[in-house]
């Protein structure tokens, strides 16, 4: 395609890592269709696109929705006339122990997580064979790598998808289509608020001990792997899976770090 701009689709790009990625996106000149289920943030997000340069489109949409995908990139692809870039970053996260998870929930998440990825990839793919620098990132976590107890929904939703950017870059790699994975830790951002309640400051404490490097991560360091991940200086990356985590996945990692606060 003949065009001076990238066009990008991030979901869940209202608030925290996905509105960091397309801020970044937006101030190298990009076009950058953002989806979330709440207009609001998502206007501010687009807002701050056109701030830096770029150009937005705002999409309301509910990715548990089995027809979000397909109105999705629809009114990207009208828009700006292709797709270059995909960026599933849109959760659903509850953490519940098996004995109280609901099939509601359950369903939730593989929807949101596994589904719509999917399927917004299928949607995207006459254009993304098009496109002369084509990507897929998908947004994974730590926890899909941990055995985490209270967390075996939002978990292997998320093993689900690092499998399925490993399946996805074999298919597609005859187009040059690359499809690769980040896997945060925890990192400052409100999505925490979904299961954390009204001990905010006590689960970043708790989550902080978790991590090697102590600290939480900021959705800007994701944001610019995010953009990394789509850039030229990635041309040889596919079926990566990236955890960006602090060294949280490391083997042995949790137990040294009580050790020592044992010691």
């Amino acid at each position: 395609m003949d065009r001076s701009f990238p066009i990008v689709l991030i979901t869940g790009s209202g608030t925290g890592i996905g509105a960091a990625a397309a801020r970044i996106f937006g101030g190298g000149g990009a076009a950058v269709g953002v989806v979330g289920r709440r207009i609001e943030p998502l206007e501010n997000t687009a807002a701050q696109i056109e701030a830096a340069g770029g150009k937005a489109l705002v999409i309301p949409a509910d990715l548990a929705d089995p027809a979000a995908p397909h109105l999705i990139v629809s009114k990207v692809a009208e828009k700006w006339g292709g797709l270059d870039v995909i960026v599933n970053n849109a959760a659903a996260i509850h953490h519940l122990p098996v004995a109280e998870a609901t099939r509601e929930w359950f369903d939730r998440h593989m929807a949101v997580n596994v589904r719509a990825p999917y399927f917004l990839v299928q949607e995207g793919l006459p254009y993304l064979k098009e496109s002369a620098a084509p990507c897929v990132i998908n947004i994974s976590s730590s926890s899909g790598s941990l055995a985490i107890p209270g967390q075996s929904m939002y978990g292997c939703s998320k093993a689900a998808l690092e499998y399925l950017t490993r399946s996805l870059a074999a298919e597609l790699a005859p187009w040059s289509i690359r499809v690769n994975a980040i896997a945060p830790g925890p990192v400052d951002t409100p999505i925490h608020l979904t299961w954390a309640g009204d001990d905010l400051e006590g689960a970043y404490e708790r989550m902080k001990k978790e991590v090697p490097l102590q600290r939480m991560g900021t959705a800007e360091e994701l944001g610019e792997w995010i953009v990394w991940l789509a850039g030229p200086q990635s041309r040889f990356v596919t079926g990566a899976v990236i955890p960006v985590d602090g060294g949280q996945v490391l083997p042995g990692a949790l137990s040294a770090i009580s050790g020592e606060q044992d010691g």
